[in-house]
């Protein structure tokens, strides 16, 4: 089967359901590839096909499918991005709040120092010296905190990220671990220097996407982005 598929799952609504490598895509297609998409948000995607990334945890597609079929239906309509994934997403939210492994999330009150601890799974220790970097519980962050997490972030984007951390998702490959790494470590650096996002995603997109197709400067760009991660005084938690 050629890449980048690898398993078709389910017909919905006529509408092909495919499990497929997200890897290949963000190193050969498009670098912005997540956890889904469709035609109208990705052209590469057949107009009757629905991709979800192969999943190390498996058991959100459906999550994904109920996005994807509202978010395809209003695009083609003639509704915008934006528009589409705010009537997705809220759809999807409902959705999640009826599993039972956001239940208990939402059964009892809990801090803000409690729920991190929950997400929090396995600190990357070789990163310590400049910035506390966690792989994190994706899936539970998408039902408790914010539904678009997706790869990672870093408390220059998301006021919920504790100051001076990095999260990357759990539900990313070993393999693309380092690469989601750089681009949030240097996205990260760029916004302490009081670049906007949208310039620094473009420049971190564009400095992984390098490294995808050169792996062997990986090491040496994360070397260099470390050093630029160096504590900023006056930074707001």
């Amino acid at each position: 089967m050629p890449e980048p598929y690898i398993e078709k799952i389910a017909n919905v609504s006529g509408f092909d359901i495919w499990i497929v490598n997200g890897k290949h895509i963000r190193d050969n297609i498009d670098v912005e590839f997540t956890n889904f998409g469709q035609h109208f948000r990705f052209k590469f995607i057949p107009r009757k096909e629905f991709w979800i990334d192969k999943e190390r945890t498996p058991g959100e597609e459906n999550f994904y499918i109920d996005h994807m079929l509202i978010e395809h239906r209003m695009m083609e309509q003639g509704a915008s991005y934006i528009d589409a994934l705010a009537k997705a997403n809220l759809s999807e939210k409902r959705y999640r709040k009826k599993m039972d492994f956001i239940k208990g999330i939402h059964s009892k009150e809990m801090t803000k120092e409690e729920l991190i601890t929950k997400i929090h799974k396995k600190l990357l220790k070789e990163y310590d010296h400049v910035v506390k970097a966690w792989i994190v519980d994706g899936r539970l962050i998408r039902g408790s905190l914010y539904i678009d997490f997706t790869e990672g972030g870093h408390d220059y984007v998301y006021e919920f990220v504790p100051k001076g951390e990095v999260w990357i998702d759990d539900d990313l490959g070993e393999n693309e671990i380092k690469f989601v790494l750089l681009h949030e470590l240097r996205e990260r650096a760029l916004m302490a220097q009081g670049m906007s996002y949208d310039k620094a995603h473009m420049d971190a997109s564009s400095i992984e996407y390098f490294c995808r197709q050169n792996p062997d400067q990986l090491e040496k760009k994360l070397d260099e982005v470390l050093v630029q991660n160096k504590p900023v005084e006056g930074k707001d938690g």
